[in-house]
């Protein structure tokens, strides 16, 4: 195993330092990873982390809104802050000249957000406009659907944005709480790329003056489960001309033993233009627009979502097939030719995703986050290879039963593909 690339210290405060000299343009890429997100909103505060990680950029210190733009924009730096359901983020690539200058702010913008009233409302009426939009889209209400069902009203039962009557009522005084909490439940400043000299100096000036805590190892999301008969189908109806079907259920996390099979299993189904469910329900039968699988990593009880949009006039056919190829996964192994497929597409979207210094910031806070080894990514693409065909079927057959399906379309195409669930096997169990 050749040696990490990392290395790794504890700033003042307590917060946790990975750098690494990645050879890069003279670029630095740095996140500030902090554990929440989403997951964390108080009651009757959806969104409040999603709003608050807006503000953060509209200014800290001395700086306003202008004035911080000005001197990111002014060095040609790329700022964004955003929350996930796990996590909230702050992500800066910059030239090496400018780090020692503009990563500190990362730091700042944490400890002294200015929080103005101005910007709060104008923060505030961007998310509510997001909102709106999502609600024209039938493959966001198709997923909200599906992550309600999933999900309940748990930590991670909404989109990070929150809901609109949560985000009117947010006042700044809630805002100011959440943070001057923020990092006491774990986070990692990652920064890849041409360090300059004395950076490190630099941040640590900044970390003393705040209370951090690293990431917890192992730590997981609690997310209650929902009852084995309860709504295992979901109805959106809206006048569009297509049918979007999602299924899907809850898998262990990133940090679970089952996870790689999981994966495996994702790129044998849904990546690529050869994957399993692209031939079998758009190229073989016609059935799908599109066709895919998504498998985001979390810290918590993860969605598996197979989606899938077609015709109303398809909707019954679309969706026995789909419900078809879940049941037949879960019935026989795949071929040894499909599993070798499926790990050549794991190893090289693994390889792709580092190729940048972002991409190595990004996944080094994610490991990070999750409490995992910087080894833990080769690790998977050496046991990767040693996975076989019925392991698969057992990981499966462990994780996959009992499938929740969400459809939004026309009523037509509604009643058409309620019919195919409510016929098939896999309704039953």
């Amino acid at each position: 195993m050749s040696r990490s690339p990392w290395h790794e210290q504890t700033l003042p405060g307590g917060l946790l330092l990975a750098c690494s000299a990645s050879p890069s343009p003279d670029l630095v890429a740095g996140r500030l990873w902090i554990a929440g997100g989403s997951s964390a909103d108080p009651a009757g505060q959806r969104g409040a982390h999603q709003l608050l990680a807006g503000l953060l950029t509209r200014g800290c210190g001395t700086l306003d809104a202008e004035a911080l733009a000005d001197l990111v924009e002014g060095c040609g730096a790329a700022l964004r802050c955003e929350a996930s359901e796990d996590h909230l983020g702050l992500h800066l690539k910059c030239a090496s000249g400018d780090a020692a200058r503009l990563l500190p702010l990362l730091l700042q913008m944490v400890l002294e957000p200015r929080l103005e009233p101005e910007q709060i409302a104008i923060e505030r009426q961007l998310n509510l406009q997001t909102l709106q939009r999502q609600r024209e889209d039938p493959f966001h209400l198709c997923h909200e659907a599906l992550r309600h069902q999933l999900y309940g009203n748990g930590p991670y039962g909404h989109d990070p944005l929150g809901v609109d009557t949560d985000l009117v009522a947010l006042k700044r005084d809630d805002l100011a709480r959440l943070q001057a909490a923020l990092g006491r439940c774990g986070a990692a400043l990652v920064i890849a790329g041409t360090l300059p000299a004395g950076l490190e100096e630099q941040l640590a000036l900044v970390a003393g003056r705040h209370g951090w805590n690293p990431a917890s190892p192992g730590l997981e999301i609690p997310v209650a489960h929902p009852e084995p008969d309860a709504d295992a189908l979901e109805l959106v109806d809206d006048d569009t001309g297509q049918v979007v079907l999602m299924l899907g259920c809850r898998i262990p996390p990133l940090s679970h033993p089952d996870s790689l099979p999981l994966r495996l299993l994702q790129a044998h189904l849904g990546l690529g233009m050869s994957s399993r469910l692209f031939i079998a329900l758009r190229e073989e039968r016609g059935l799908a627009y599109d066709v895919g699988v998504h498998m985001p990593a979390r810290r918590g009880p993860t969605p598996f979502v197979w989606h899938l949009s077609t015709s109303a006039e398809r909707a019954e056919d679309a969706c026995t097939a789909l419900l078809d190829e879940w049941e037949a996964l879960l019935q026989a192994p795949i071929t040894d030719a499909a599993l070798q497929l499926a790990v050549a597409k794991y190893r090289g979207q693994e390889a792709m995703g580092r190729q940048t210094c972002g991409q190595q910031a990004d996944r080094h806070a994610l490991l990070l986050s999750f409490g995992l080894g910087a080894d833990y990514i080769d690790s998977c693409l050496e046991r990767a290879g040693q996975i076989s065909s019925e392991d698969l079927l057992n990981v499966a057959r462990r994780c996959l039963l009992n499938p929740r399906l969400s459809l939004c379309g026309p009523s037509r195409g509604l009643q058409a593909a309620q019919r195919a669930w409510e016929r098939h096997p896999l309704r039953r169990g």
